[in-house]
């Protein structure tokens, strides 16, 4: 309750306003009371790499524990690529809107086409190849998804299939980003398991930061091509923690069973409730995602007033008198928080 005495309801903003899950946070008491080697060669951060290697099913891939998305997303691409060659992303994609520039303040162009439904096409690919022909211009050389999408929708096996044919005749690299893969992988429908999405990206990464885990994101790079001098790439870009089982052991934690997984599923399972209880109250979706990141459209007075009560995104203009807000769940959202936003919100609809 607030000093108006209004009753304040939880956070709906992102899905890393809480810390980290338990078993976690007693994997990192137990790493803190132990002396361990530091920059990643901890005895932690090297049964973790070996678990999500066979997770993959790609021994010989690299693991590198890093701090956060942008820092992964900008270290592998620039790492990746030579100084003319450009990255290629959906308009929503997260380096193109949400890293304040930063692939582009390493000196490479972020080239984006229109998405579908949040994704990349095959056809948007051959398009800006066909535009990007000279010396005069950028080379596209780097194929940027992220899965889930920044619409909470999935790429289907037979569609990153299809990019990864396309980035083979066209001499391009098939990265993803998977900041909310725990999501993607837990999600109803999905068909691309880890396995599959390591043998057919060149680099991808699992993202921690928003799947239960203090910090940290697993950058796994699948093309033994890319995977030269990262270590001192790493340290050069500031990347390289010193306390390095800080990260690792939470992903050890994660990998050790099935628990990464779980907490994305519960974070679907609690997300999916609320936009079924939104649509039940006659609240219109800006798409149906399967994920934790929901899209409600509703009136400005609406979105106003619940303001008041909780926290999320405001995602995007609809109409003159309706915006789309954006509500994200986590693995530790609570079954009556979300009863009581979707009592709120057919109250102010009703």
């Amino acid at each position: 309750m607030d000093g108006n005495g209004t009753t304040k309801l939880a956070s709906f903003r992102n899905d890393y306003s809480e810390g980290a899950h338990p078993r976690l946070l007693q994997a990192l008491t137990q790493a803190s009371a132990e002396q361990n080697t530091g920059y990643g060669l901890d005895r932690h951060s090297l049964r973790a790499a070996e678990l999500i290697r066979a997770r993959c099913g790609q021994p010989q891939a690299q693991v590198h524990f890093l701090a956060g998305g942008t820092q992964t997303n900008l270290l592998a691409i620039s790492a990746f690529l030579r100084p003319h060659e450009a990255v290629i992303a959906v308009d929503t994609g997260h380096v193109a809107t949400h890293e304040t520039g930063a692939i582009e303040a390493t000196g490479h162009k972020v080239l984006v086409a229109p998405h579908v439904e949040g994704k990349l096409t095959v056809d948007a690919v051959r398009g800006l190849l066909a535009a990007n022909t000279s010396e005069h211009m950028v080379k596209p050389r780097l194929v940027y998804v992220s899965h889930t999408t920044e619409l909470g929708t999935l790429y289907t096996r037979a569609e990153l299939q299809a990019l990864r044919e396309v980035c083979d005749k066209c001499g391009l690299l098939l990265f993803l980003d998977g900041a909310r893969l725990g999501c993607a992988l837990a999600a109803a429908g999905d068909d691309l398991g880890l396995a599959e999405i390591a043998a057919l990206t060149h680099a991808f990464y699992i993202g921690g930061t928003k799947n239960g885990a203090l910090l940290g994101e697993a950058l796994v790079v699948v093309e033994p091509a890319l995977q030269a001098d990262l270590r001192y790439l790493i340290k050069q870009r500031g990347a390289m923690l010193a306390k390095g089982m800080v990260v690792g052991c939470q992903f050890e934690a994660l990998f050790e069973d099935a628990l990464f997984v779980e907490l994305g599923a519960h974070a679907n399972a609690m997300a999916q409730r609320l936009q079924s209880g939104l649509k039940a109250a006659g609240v219109q979706m800006l798409i149906d995602s399967p994920t934790n990141q929901i899209f409600p459209v509703l009136a400005h007075a609406h979105i106003e007033a619940l303001a008041r009560l909780t926290a999320f995104e405001r995602w995007a203009p609809h109409s003159d008198s309706h915006a789309v807000i954006r509500f994200v769940t986590s693995w530790a959202t609570r079954p009556e928080a979300v009863e009581a936003l979707i009592a709120e919100v057919a109250r102010l609809v009703r």
